[in-house]
């Protein structure tokens, strides 16, 4: 293959990977705990005969962005948002998670879970325990749970030991394979929800980009395709 085009295909692998990370950007503006996704592009120079050398972009590794989103108040006493670092407890079927997105809710076993029907867990990464008839419930800044001015739990505000690798498994939930401890900095604030930290302003400005600049590797690649069927066609006859 030419590599002209074996150089614009690359590039354009790239920008359609980006372009998937965009829409999801998008599509999860209003998703409460939700963390924005960045595409890193990387170059590769391979030297060949002659002193000449071939250089290609790749688009592979993903970056999350964890800047703090806006707090909205609900009122709900169940609805929890943190301001500054840490990472909510949860416990999934595919073992302990961190996630941002505090709408939780009291089961009918008495558990506090999320809206998925995962259960909280606490500091020591035990269940979160809440009656359903518990009344005047309160959560104060370190997560400490209580009922009729009763503490029952303290939920658990963690932050993972390395931050950068970090796994994004679903919109809201991250995997830690480096495990996590407990966060030296941040605070828990009853009644309120983390919105998203997406800018879809930004983002649709950057779809606009990314799409244009797909369109002209392909008017790229036409041109490159003529030339060679031209070539070809010269030398035969």
């Amino acid at each position: 293959m030419d590599n002209a085009i074996y150089t614009n295909l690359t590039r354009q692998t790239g920008l359609l990977r980006e372009m998937q990370v965009v829409a999801n950007n998008i599509a999860n503006t209003a998703t409460t705990g939700f963390r924005q996704d960045n595409l890193i592009f990387s170059e590769h120079v391979k030297h060949i005969d002659g002193g000449a050398s071939l250089s290609m972009a790749t688009a592979s590794v993903r970056n999350t962005s964890f800047l703090q989103g806006a707090l909205t108040q609900t009122s709900g006493p169940l609805d929890l948002a943190i301001e500054g670092d840490g990472f909510f407890l949860i416990e999934t079927p595919q073992g302990q998670r961190l996630t941002r997105s505090g709408h939780f809710s009291s089961s009918p076993q008495g558990e506090l879970v999320t809206s998925d029907g995962n259960r909280v867990l606490d500091t020591g990464g035990a269940p979160v325990f809440l009656p359903p008839d518990a009344i005047d419930v309160a959560v104060a800044a370190d997560g400490t749970l209580s009922a009729a001015g009763v503490p029952l739990a303290q939920i658990g505000l963690m932050q993972p030991v390395d931050p950068e690798n970090m796994l994004r498994e679903t919109g809201v939930l991250f995997r830690a394979d480096a495990g996590f401890e407990p966060a030296d900095s941040g605070r828990i604030v009853q009644g309120f929800l983390e919105s998203s930290n997406v800018d879809p302003i930004n983002q649709i400005a950057r779809m606009i980009e990314v799409q244009r600049a797909y369109e002209m590797g392909q008017s790229l690649l036409e041109r490159e395709d003529e030339r060679i069927r031209a070539a070809l066609n010269t030398f035969i006859r």
